[in-house]
């Protein structure tokens, strides 16, 4: 599984945006700048993220974005599944339903996709965005 640019920029807009957000909502400007992200694709990403519930915007003069809901409730995997979709690495149809495989009857490698997948959905749901943040702070401040 490799992930595209609209999930590696997501988590990093995210996570600013809750290193950022505590007092006031956050323009996407801002995050485009310390990011490097360019505005108009970082403007898509949110619209996705905030179809899915995980940003909230306010529009006009002091407008900009906030977390949809407390970062300690918003998973890796998450994100991930709003911009990406499907995690699974490997797509097997035995896995789902053996009728539609062929080899079903000796079959084997099922069992190895179905325990990468598992793997990935692991790692990313129980990764949350504060500890991200907490993490970046962390680095920010070693930094200084």
């Amino acid at each position: 599984m490799k992930l595209s640019t609209r999930a590696r920029y997501g988590l990093k807009a995210l996570i600013d945006l809750g290193l950022h957000c505590e007092t006031e909502a956050v323009s996407i400007q801002s995050i485009a700048s310390r990011q490097n992200i360019s505005d108009s694709y970082l403007e898509q990403l949110m619209a996705k993220l905030k179809k899915a519930g995980l940003v909230d915007s306010t529009r006009g003069a002091g407008g900009g974005y906030r977390l949809g809901r407390p970062a300690a409730e918003i998973s890796v995997g998450d994100v991930l599944r709003v911009l990406e979709g499907s995690l699974e690495a490997a797509q097997c149809s035995g896995m789902e339903d053996e009728s539609t495989c062929e080899n079903h009857d000796i079959c084997v490698t099922k069992y190895v996709w179905k325990r990468i997948n598992d793997s990935i959905t692991q790692a990313v749901d129980t990764m949350m965005l504060d500890q991200l943040i907490e993490e970046s702070r962390k680095k920010q401040q070693e930094k200084m």
